[in-house]
């Protein structure tokens, strides 16, 4: 039977990491995912659980530590933000390049600078590319949700690969609500045990660990390493479709919400997606087209999917919580208007930067870019309006 508890997001994810209870957690403190290993080690100390807690005395050695852990066969998790998983660079690819299964708890924040310690995805997207899987929250329910599954997806034998399960920093992560647990024996028998059977440091199968690659071989490391990504785009479905049957919640890689007959309709990613469902209820009511598609899954990217889901629309504005300086909006936009491309889309699209560095991003200003997106459908778009900041003090 389910149970219901008032937590913040941290609390969630850390009572899903309780549950799990992995064979091992290096962490370094950084604001603001500090609460989790905090938490774990209470927990260790209390003899809730049996995890080994490895403080160490940067992030760069904690994802050193994990690698080191999960190398030698050991369910390893960890946690941080912003400048914590920027230290931890170098390793985050030796993690994936090694097919190790490490599950990261990513509480975003801003990267510097200027220096700031709130919400901003320019954590997690600058890693985009380091061949983790990225799981994103709306709230602190799928905060929790995402972290039971996390090890079902990355663990699976196609798929061998890291994963981080992300939530906005204070938003989520601080922010209490009524969420519910499942029960600690579902959770064990959900995740099971695990027993790898090829692991690096394996001393019954001796090999070669991170030597340099030649030219003969690299490029095959890499094809091997994407086809994983590509596995994990089933498995990722297959896991929620076995979550629905114990919690009855429905897991994939998007939410539509109020899409199907949607005429104007914004993507976003993470904790906005409340706040414009608000604005869309509101403007439903007054007979308005409009919908969002909530981005659930960003790595592997499914952009045929989400393009699919978007194939009613007249005008889309695609929503980003970084700058990829890229001088035509941030990665979300990229990408999703890549697969609309593909998939022929006829619709307008804008792309949007909004909440950096914590700004607030509000009902009014959601309604105010379905309102937009209206005149853009009736009249066409400005080049001007293609690419731009809402919530800017001009």
């Amino acid at each position: 039977m389910a149970v219901r508890k008032s937590l913040s997001g941290n609390e969630a994810v850390a009572y899903a990491m309780k549950q799990i209870n992995p064979d091992v957690m290096p962490a370094f403190p950084i604001t603001p995912s500090t609460e989790l290993p905090q938490f774990v080690s209470s927990y260790i100390a209390n003899g809730e659980m049996d995890t080994e807690f490895i403080p160490v005395e940067s992030e760069h050695s904690a994802m050193s530590a994990a690698i080191g852990a999960e190398a030698a066969g050991a369910r390893t998790m960890t946690a941080t933000s912003s400048a914590g998983l920027a230290l931890m660079w170098e390793m985050l690819y030796v993690a994936a390049s090694n097919r190790l299964p490490i599950a990261l708890a990513l509480v975003n924040r801003a990267l510097s600078g200027p220096l700031n310690i709130n919400c901003e995805h320019s954590d997690s997207m600058g890693a985009r590319d380091s061949g983790w899987i990225q799981i994103y929250a709306e709230d602190n329910q799928e905060a929790y949700d995402n972290f039971i599954q996390a090890y079902r997806i990355a663990e699976h034998k196609d798929v061998m690969l890291p994963i981080m399960i992300c939530q906005d920093g204070f938003i989520i992560s601080h922010g209490v609500s009524n969420i519910e647990l499942l029960e600690d024996e579902t959770v064990k028998a959900f995740v099971g045990a695990y027993h790898p059977k090829h692991y690096l440091l394996n001393a019954d199968e001796p090999m070669a660990v991170g030597p340099y690659a030649v030219s003969c071989y690299g490029m095959e490391a890499k094809r091997a390493q994407a086809q994983g990504m590509m596995h994990a785009k089933q498995v990722i479905l297959d896991v929620a479709e076995e979550f629905e049957k114990i919690s009855g919640r429905k897991y994939g890689f998007y939410e539509g919400y109020q899409l199907e007959d949607a005429e104007y309709a914004i993507v976003a990613i993470g904790s906005a997606c409340g706040t414009t469902k608000d604005a869309v209820d509101e403007l439903r009511k007054a007979g308005k087209r409009v919908g969002l598609l909530k981005v659930r899954v960003f790595r592997p990217f499914p952009g045929k999917e989400l393009a699919d889901a978007l194939k009613g629309c007249k005008a889309i504005a695609v929503m980003d919580r970084c700058e990829s300086f890229s001088a035509n909006g941030g990665p979300l936009a990229a990408e999703l208007s890549a697969a609309l491309f593909q998939a022929k889309s006829q619709a307008e699209v804008i792309k949007i930067v909004y909440g950096l560095n914590g700004r607030d991003y509000t009902v009014t200003e959601a309604k105010q870019l379905f309102a937009d997106l209206e005149e853009i459908a009736a009249n066409g778009r400005q080049e001007t309006e293609e690419y731009r900041y809402i919530g800017l003090r001009e």
